[in-house]
């Protein structure tokens, strides 16, 4: 894969990677902010801009901007998450021009108007209601809000209802300028496109766009704690996490393949020993979640009522043989493969070709080759498998729990089970 990189004037950085056996291109804006650099009494408002910025600009309504890209047979979506807020599409190569005016118009010229400010609001907090009703996604928020207590990285990206319902066009202007602005943003278009037509596409358009963030990032600390909901639901949601790595440092290729090989798939410690040699869950894995200056390792699992009292102790068995050398070459062999082979996967399909190399500039100002990363994948060991898992669960853990807990393990008797 090919990529070249141009920056604007004013700092924005567009890419480009050229398929030409396609007939399609992925193209988008993604900007580096989220809920994580939100203040707390706009928290949610990352969100709620990205959902206002399609509905209406100073040259298009609401409908407009979705029927411009459906009439010609493409799709277009955002998101938000901690740290990134996307807009994309993707279209047939013809379209690409199209696309990129529609996504720069809603991100450059949103009007805000009113009708749809009260309309998106209660859109909005039926969303979070909606997520509040589902155990096994609410419990991730509660979760993260224990690891990173009194921090915007541990706050929804969604907000509370309260503070959704009291965004206005100044508010949501005011967060558009601070948090806005080309030095933290990248155009990115995958398939069959070229370079310099693209590079014009976005110049045109974004290349008088301000420069200059001028917001104050929050603080990024994992504390760790933990939080008990009871619920009269059939299942107990459990969380357990540790401090993680940020993005930025030698450990997150250990840390990943450390991940995959205790908790990410059906080859896994975790899944072996929990789900079918004792048949405790359904559903169990570690995942890591890596930010700008942390990270967090978590294990999810939902099981009985019956089984929660059995479910931790064994978890932490586990936890205990991966920091004492009972990881095996096969094992490391394995997780490597199914790390290259997932990466490898991914970049078969435009749109995440386009959301690995947006996101790759954003937060290492460069584009990873592909046979870099394949190389640090490849020279992790053994003894860093066994530093990383001990560096991991030797911080102060993060204990969630959601649903049936009556038959719950206290927090203490957690920790000592850890230091046991």
């Amino acid at each position: 894969m090919q990529s070249k990189i141009s920056t604007l004037k004013n700092g924005l950085r567009v890419i480009t990677a050229n398929f030409p056996q396609l007939e399609s291109v992925s193209l988008g804006l993604w900007v580096k902010t989220g809920s994580a650099y939100e203040k707390p009494e706009v928290n949610g408002i990352s969100h709620f801009l990205e959902h206002m910025s399609f509905k209406g600009t100073e040259k298009r309504t609401t409908k407009e901007i979705s029927e411009a890209i459906e009439d010609v047979g493409g799709q277009s979506n955002a998101y938000t998450s901690r740290e990134f807020t996307a807009y994309y599409a993707k279209m047939l190569k013809d379209d690409a021009e199209l696309a990129a005016d529609v996504l720069t118009d809603s991100i450059k010229n949103s009007t805000f108007p009113e009708e749809e400010l009260i309309k998106e609001r209660e859109v909005v907090v039926q969303e979070i209601k909606q997520s509040i009703d589902t155990p096994d996604d609410i419990i991730f928020d509660y979760f993260q809000e224990a690891a990173f207590p009194n921090q915007a990285l541990g706050r929804s990206i969604l907000g509370p209802a309260e503070k959704v319902r009291s965004f206005g066009k100044e508010t949501l202007q005011n967060y558009l300028n601070t948090n806005y602005a080309a030095e933290n943003m990248v155009a990115c278009a995958v398939g069959k496109i070229d370079h310099d037509n693209f590079v014009k596409m976005i110049e045109n358009r974004m290349g008088d766009f301000r420069s200059k963030t001028s917001f104050v990032p929050d603080k990024q600390n994992y504390v760790g704690g933990s939080f008990f909901e009871k619920r009269d639901i059939e299942q107990a949601h459990v969380m357990l996490g540790f401090k993680g790595v940020p993005y930025e440092t030698e450990s997150y290729y250990p840390c990943a393949l450390f991940s995959t090989l205790f908790g990410g798939g059906m080859s896994s410690r975790l899944f072996q020993e929990i789900r079918e040699k004792r048949g405790l869950v359904y559903s169990v894995y570690s995942f890591t979640a890596s930010h700008t200056n942390d990270g967090v390792l978590g294990i999810y699992a939902g099981t009985g009522p019956d089984e929660l009292k059995e479910l931790l102790p064994v978890v932490v068995d586990e936890i205990k043989k991966v920091c004492n050398d009972l990881v095996s070459e096969k094992e490391l062999r394995r997780a490597k493969t199914q790390l290259k082979a997932s990466m490898l996967m991914s970049l078969e399909s435009s749109s995440s070709t386009a959301e690995i190399l947006a996101r790759q500039m954003l937060i290492y100002n460069r584009i990873i080759p592909v046979e870099e990363m394949v190389e640090r994948i490849e020279r992790v060991t053994l003894e860093d498998i066994r530093q990383t898992a001990q560096s991991i669960f030797s911080s102060k853990p993060t204990y969630a729990l959601l649903g049936a807990i009556d038959h719950r393990l206290e927090y203490d008797k957690i920790q000592d089970l850890l230091k046991a």
